[in-house]
């Protein structure tokens, strides 16, 4: 794995978590919650072992986005994020997108199927990540 400053490190940890939580916050429900940040959860466990080691370590709330802040700060810190990580490595850098992607996924089916909400999130992430 390539050599990550711990701003960098807290860069790409708070982009993906924050691309995550605006999947969740699609779906609103307190219960819905639980089985969303499980699946989020299980999704970035199953990252490459390199890529496992940069998105753990330190705690990062994610915040909670509105639609038109995501728009305006999630979706260029995901990429700002998959740039620091392509300028180390570009393999890790597509681990990464392929990591956000799954993750992104999983959330949404977690409760209850994906509901069109959710669905647009997760096309804005791919967006982001194309």
């Amino acid at each position: 794995m390539a050599d990550y400053t711990e701003q960098e490190q807290e860069q790409v940890r708070r982009a993906v978590l924050n691309a995550i939580a605006y999947v969740s916050k699609a779906d609103p429900g307190f219960f819905a919650a639980f089985s969303e940040s499980a699946a989020g959860a299980r999704a970035l466990a199953a990252a490459p072992e390199g890529l496992l080691t940069l998105l753990t370590g330190g705690f990062i709330l994610p915040e909670a986005q509105s639609p038109e802040e995501f728009d305006a700060s999630v979706v260029p810190d995901l990429q700002a994020a998959v740039g620091v990580v392509a300028a180390k490595d570009p393999a890790d850098a597509q681990a990464l997108k392929d990591v956000v992607l799954a993750a992104a996924q999983q959330v949404a089916e977690a409760s209850k199927g994906v509901s069109p909400e959710e669905q647009q999130a997760v096309e804005k992430i791919r967006a982001a990540l194309a």
